[in-house]
């Protein structure tokens, strides 16, 4: 089957389509919408431009998909952008959200074609865990819930880091793999990946309770 991977350049996402090819999947190109809004209800949009590079790193065509990200009308522009791409079918990195799976599945059940989901149904503590012993290299790009602070805009994702976001977690009952918007990521490098992200100028935006690590600056250096 040839599947196209719904991208975003975070660790759910690249984990999803790493598991989907592990499995004997052919994703045959990597699929990125770019919403204009930052309150997109289904699409990752802080540093969304890097998923090009990621996508030269891994070897593999991209179609960007510009959107405003109006809730339910972003759905349409990616209905829209899907039809007039041969696949059989569609990845994306859903673990617990019924919100982004069934609006997915709707999709797919319309153009005739499969939506996979390789980390549904997983304990979202085992996926961050899992994600991070894969070899990610990982890093915070925004954070929107109660006892994530500032600290941790550009933090990366390792076994220290598990720990207190687990404990955090717990806290303060946000999503530990941040599927509700409580954080986004972003994939510096992996195993699978012929390059690693080198940020070279970056911005840190900050509300008093949330923010982001915007990428100015950033290449493609060999791992």
């Amino acid at each position: 089957m040839r599947l196209a991977s719904l991208f975003s350049g975070g660790k759910d996402s690249t984990y999803a389509t790493y598991l989907a090819e592990k499995r004997g999947h052919d994703v045959t190109l990597l699929f990125s919408m770019l919403p204009s809004n930052s309150e997109s209800w289904m699409f990752h949009s802080v540093n969304i431009h890097l998923t090009r590079l990621l996508a030269k790193a891994w070897s593999k065509p991209i179609i960007e998909i510009s959107t405003r990200g109006e809730k339910e009308n972003e759905l349409k522009d990616l209905q829209t952008a899907l039809a007039n791409i041969p696949i059989d079918g569609i990845i994306s990195g859903a673990i617990s959200s019924t919100y982004q799976r069934n609006r997915l599945d709707t999709i797919c059940s319309t153009l005739n074609i499969q939506h996979f989901t390789p980390l549904w149904g997983n304990d979202p503590e085992k996926v961050l865990e899992d994600e991070v012993k894969a070899g990610m290299e990982i890093i915070l790009s925004a954070v929107a819930a109660r006892g994530l602070d500032k600290s941790w805009l550009g933090r990366r994702i390792d076994d220290i880091a598990v720990k207190e976001l687990k404990k955090l977690s717990l806290s303060f009952g946000f999503n530990i793999c941040g599927e509700g918007g409580e954080y986004e990521s972003l994939v510096l490098t992996a195993p699978w990946l012929k390059g690693r992200l080198k940020i070279l100028r970056a911005e840190i935006g900050w509300d008093g309770t949330s923010g982001s690590y915007n990428v100015k600056e950033a290449v493609l250096n060999d791992n």
